[in-house]
C-alpha cells in the first residue's frame, strides 16, 4: 500500500511488517522533503514513525481516542489521517497546522502546542466515557520530557488513584525535550532503558511457576507476592516508581521494532486500569543528520536536505533578538556573580545555552516547569541573588498563579525577559503572544517596558537587572533586530516610567510599544505625505505609563493612535485610555493592535497584513478614523449651536 491512498487510520488493519516498514519509510521522506521546504519540527515526527503505526493498527480509529502531547511529534500521525495531499501546506497561510488542531481533523482528539497535557485531557475522555457507559480506548502519547511538566504528575496520580478507569500512557522516552533532559525523573527513565523490561521478567516467573507439580495452571495468592517480591529483589528500581502509583508498566520497548510495538499495544489493551508502556526512540530516526544533532533539528528553518544546512536568507538581517539578549547577559553575568539565568527547557530558543556553556554554575534548567521556574526565581531573590527568567511570553501563562501570589504580591525582584512576544507566525495560535501586556498590566507591583529594536533591549536589560524595587518584564518579539551598531559596554540603565518623542507634528499622536515603533515611524512619513503631521512617541514603558509626558501632549494634539503587537483588549491601548480619563482627557483614540481573535499560521508579515498592522494599512486606519471623528465632532458643534 501506498501511503498517498491512506485515509483513514484503520487501513493499517491487517497489513504485514513488511508493509508497515514501507509505509514508515515513505512517512519519513514525505516528512523530510516537507519540513526542508517549508521549516517546522523534525527529530520529534521522525522519532515515532514506528510507534504511530504499531499504535494504530491496534486502535479503531471510528471510536477510540489518541491525545498527542504538544503535537510537534504527531506528523507521521497526520500523514496517515487524510492529510498527506496537503501535507506540503504545512504551517503555511490556510494550510496544515504545525500542531494537532481539533477544527483541522476528527482524529485530531485533541489540540495542544504547549506541554504537559496529554494525560489530563486522555484522562477527562476515559472518565467521561465511563459515566457514559461506552466501550472505546483512551490512549495519551507524552514525550519523556513533557513529563517533568508539573500538570503531567499531577495526571498520573489523579489517574493511579483509579484503578477501574482504562487509560493507555504511552510515554515516549528520547532523552529530549528540545534540549537534553534534566532531572531526577529524567535520570530514572535513562535506568530504565539500561534494565530489562519487568513485564518480561513477571511473564517468565509465571511460566515457570505452572512447571511446578501441583500447583501448574492455578498458581497461588502466593504467587502475586511472589511477583512482587521478585520485582524488587531482582530489578528494585524497574518501573517500581509507576507501579506504586496505581500503573501497570510495560517497558521499555524498543520503539523502532514494529513487532515488538504492536504485541505490547495488544497486550496492554487487555490490562485493565491505567497502563503505562515505556517506549525507547530515536530522536530524528532515520536522518542521520538529526540523529547526530538532536537539539538542532529538533525543529529548522527551510534547509538542504543532502547537507543539512539551512538555506540562507534572500535579505541580510541584524542579529536576533534571542541572540542580543543572551550575548548582553553574558557580559552582565560575568561582572555580577548573583545574576542567575533560569529557563524551562528552552536554553537554545531563549539564547540562555550562551550563559550554560560560559557560566554554567550562574544558569539553571527546570525542565518543562515554568511555574517551578518562578518560584524558584522568587526563592532565589529572597536571599538577593539577580534571577533573570528567560521564558516565551506564551510559555509564562502557565505561571500566572505564581507571578502574582509568589512574586508581586511579596514585590520580589525577579526579572522576567519574555521572548517570542508579539506575532511569532507558523506556530499558530499556541505560541502567539499577544497576552503579557494584558495579563501582567493589571498586576500590582510590576514594571514593564518594552525595547522598539536592540541597542534598547541591551538597555533595557541593565534596566532590568539593577531595578530592585520589585518585579519587572521585558517583552521582544521573536526574529531579528535592525542591523543596529550593539553597544559593547557600559550599558546605562533606562529612568522608569520615561518615553521619548522620536518625532514632532501637530495633526495626530501616535504612542507606540515596543515592535510597533519603527511602524509607527514608517506610518508617519507616509502621513506627512499626505500632509498629516504626526508626533511619535516610544512609551517604552506601559507600566508605569509616562503619563507626565502624553497627558499634557494629549491636551496640545487631541487626537491619539495606540500602536502594539498585542492584544487590544486590556493591552497598551487600554491603558492610554485609562490614563487620560483619570486625568479628565476625553478624546478620540484610535487603538491600533490584535483584535479579539485568535492568529491562526502564518507567516508574520502575512498576520500583520491580516490583522490591519502594515504602515499602510496604518495610515489608511488613522485617516479612516479621524475624518470620521473630525465630521462627527463638527455635526455635534453645529447642533449644539
Amino acid at each position: 500500500m501506498d501511503l498517498s491512498q491512506i485515509i483513514h487510520p484503520n487501513q493499517l488493519h491487517g497489513l504485514s511488517i513488511n508493509e508497515l516498514q514501507q509505509i514508515a519509510y515513505q512517512i519519513r521522506e514525505k516528512h523530510l522533503q516537507t519540513v526542508a521546504t517549508n521549516g517546522g519540527h523534525l527529530g520529534p515526527g521522525l522519532g515515532v514513525v514506528e510507534l504511530t503505526l504499531s499504535l494504530y493498527q491496534t486502535l479503531d480509529l471510528n471510536c477510540d481516542k489518541v491525545v498527542w502531547d504538544v503535537g510537534h511529534q504527531a506528523y507521521p500521525h497526520k500523514l496517515i489521517t487524510g492529510r498527506y495531499n496537503n501535507f506540503h501546506t504545512l504551517r503555511q497561510k490556510d494550510g496544515i497546522a504545525g500542531y494537532l488542531k481539533r477544527s483541522e481533523s476528527i482524529f485530531d482528539h485533541f489540540g495542544a502546542g504547549h506541554a504537559s497535557t496529554s494525560i489530563s485531557a486522555a484522562l477527562g475522555m476515559a472518565l467521561a466515557r465511563d459515566f457514559k457507559g461506552e466501550k472505546f480506548k483512551v490512549v495519551a502519547v507524552i514525550g519523556d520530557g513533557a513529563l517533568t511538566g508539573g500538570m503531567a504528575l499531577e495526571a498520573i496520580n489523579h489517574a493511579g488513584h483509579l484503578p477501574n478507569t482504562n487509560l493507555l500512557v504511552v510515554l515516549n522516552d528520547n532523552e529530549m525535550s528540545i534540549s537534553p533532559n534534566i532531572g531526577a525523573i529524567s535520570r530514572y527513565l535513562n535506568k530504565l532503558r539500561l534494565t530489562l523490561p519487568m513485564q518480561l521478567v513477571k511473564e517468565n516467573l509465571k511460566e515457570q511457576v505452572k512447571q511446578i507439580p501441583l500447583v501448574g495452571d492455578s498458581p497461588s495468592s502466593e504467587l502475586k507476592s511472589l511477583k512482587n517480591g521478585m520485582k524488587f529483589l531482582t530489578m528494585t528500581k524497574v518501573g517500581s516508581v509507576f507501579e506504586e502509583l496505581g500503573f501497570t508498566y510495560i517497558g521499555p520497548i524498543d520503539g523502532h521494532n514494529l513487532e515488538e510495538l504492536i504485541a505490547t499495544f495488544e497486550q496492554a489493551h487487555q490490562i485493565s486500569g491505567p497502563v503505562l508502556v515505556h517506549v525507547a526512540t530515536i530522536k530524528g530516526k532515520g536522518y542521520k543528520i538529526a540523529e547526530k544533532d538532536q537539539v538542532a533539528y529538533h525543529a529548522q528553518s527551510p534547509f538542504d536536505l543532502v547537507s543539512g544546512k539551512v538555506k540562507p536568507s534572500s535579505q541580510p538581517k541584524g542579529l536576533a533578538y534571542s541572540t542580543v539578549f543572551a550575548d548582553t547577559l553574558v557580559k552582565f553575568a560575568e561582572k555580577n556573580s548573583n545574576i542567575i539565568g533560569i529557563t524551562a527547557a528552552m536554553a537554545t530558543g531563549t539564547g540562555l545555552d550562551k550563559l550554560q556553556a560560559k557560566l554554567p554554575h550562574q544558569y539553571i534548567d527546570v525542565g518543562i516547569a515554568e511555574q517551578h521556574a518562578v518560584t524558584l526565581a522568587a526563592g532565589l531573590a529572597c536571599e538577593v541573588m539577580r534571577p533573570v527568567v528567560a521564558i516565551y511570553s506564551s510559555f509564562l501563562q502557565r505561571a500566572y498563579d505564581q507571578i502574582v501570589h509568589d512574586i508581586c504580591i511579596q514585590k520580589l525582584p525577579v526579572f522576567f525577559c519574555m521572548d517570542r512576544a508579539g506575532i511569532v507566525g507558523a506556530d499558530g495560535p499556541t505560541h502567539q503572544g499577544m497576552y503579557d501586556i494584558a495579563y501582567l498590566r493589571c498586576l500590582p507591583n510590576i514594571v514593564l517596558m518594552a525595547p522598539k529594536d536592540e541597542v534598547e533591549l541591551q538597555q533595557m536589560l541593565a534596566t532590568g537587572i539593577q531595578y530592585t524595587d520589585g518585579p519587572i518584564a521585558m517583552r521582544y518579539p521573536r526574529g531579528n533586530g535592525y542591523g543596529l551598531p550593539l553597544i559593547e559596554e557600559g550599558w546605562q540603565p533606562l529612568p522608569i516610567g520615561k518615553s521619548e518623542i522620536l518625532r514632532h507634528g501637530d495633526d495626530v499622536v501616535m504612542v507606540a510599544y515596543g515592535s510597533m515603533v519603527y511602524s509607527a515611524m514608517q506610518a508617519a512619513e507616509i502621513l506627512s505625505e499626505h500632509g498629516i503631521e504626526a508626533t511619535v512617541v516610544n512609551a517604552r514603558f506601559v507600566k508605569p505609563l509616562d503619563t507626565d509626558l502624553i497627558v499634557p501632549l494629549v491636551k496640545q494634539i487631541p487626537r491619539v493612535v495606540s500602536l502594539e503587537e498585542g492584544c487590544v483588549m486590556g493591552g497598551f491601548g487600554s491603558a492610554i485610555v485609562e490614563a487620560l480619563l483619570e486625568h479628565g482627557v476625553v478624546v478620540p483614540v484610535l487603538q491600533i493592535g490584535v483584535p479579539d481573535r485568535l492568529v491562526e499560521h502564518a507567516s508574520p508579515n502575512e498576520s500583520k497584513a491580516q490583522l490591519g498592522l502594515t504602515s499602510l494599512q496604518i495610515v489608511d486606519r488613522i485617516q479612516s478614523f479621524f475624518t470620521f471623528s473630525l465630521h462627527k465632532m463638527l455635526t455635534q458643534l453645529n447642533s449644539d449651536d
